[in-house]
């Protein structure tokens, strides 16, 4: 875990890993009903958790895991960096087991000391999406929601809330 987290982060996410099989359970409970009802439940306690969430305070997403980086990601970023993507490739990036883009270490080579982004305008869209709990379905990413739980503390928070309506 995030040593550098806060107290409060750091208790939401000890607290995700020890429900885990709780909240799959939950999750899996909540396809059976309105989906249009659990979408809006969820985009609703997103908006209210990152009310008084400053993700540039955590940061764990950026410290421990890495977004997938689709041709328009690399393209946008190599041309940035003014380099070839082929060469943005070979220097940040390795496929993962689903034969996906991502970065062959974190922290993420483009986090600052002060959590901010070096590239923050031209990030990959996995990271402009990231959490996923404001999707328009995200009744359709119940697996990732489960992963990010133990990564985001305002996931964390968010399953937490939604498990126990």
């Amino acid at each position: 875990m995030n040593k550098d987290l806060n107290l409060e982060d750091q208790q939401s996410l000890s607290e995700a890993k020890k429900k885990r099989k709780e909240y799959r359970k939950r999750l899996q409970q909540l396809k059976k009903k309105k989906l249009k009802q659990v979408n809006t439940d969820f985009n609703n306690l997103h908006d209210k958790e990152f009310e008084t969430m400053d993700c540039l305070t955590c940061a764990n997403c950026c410290k421990t895991t890495s977004p997938i980086f689709r041709n328009a990601d690399i393209n946008r970023l190599a041309k940035h960096l003014k380099i070839k993507a082929g060469k943005f490739t070979e220097s940040h990036l390795k496929l993962d087991d689903d034969q996906d883009y991502v970065l062959k270490s974190s922290p993420c080579t483009f986090l600052n000391s002060d959590n901010t982004c070096q590239v923050y305008e031209y990030r990959p869209l996995a990271c402009r999406e990231y959490p996923h709990t404001d999707r328009k379905n995200v009744i359709q990413i119940m697996n990732l929601t489960l992963e990010n739980t133990e990564i985001c503390p305002a996931v964390a928070r968010i399953v937490d809330k939604i498990t126990q309506a």
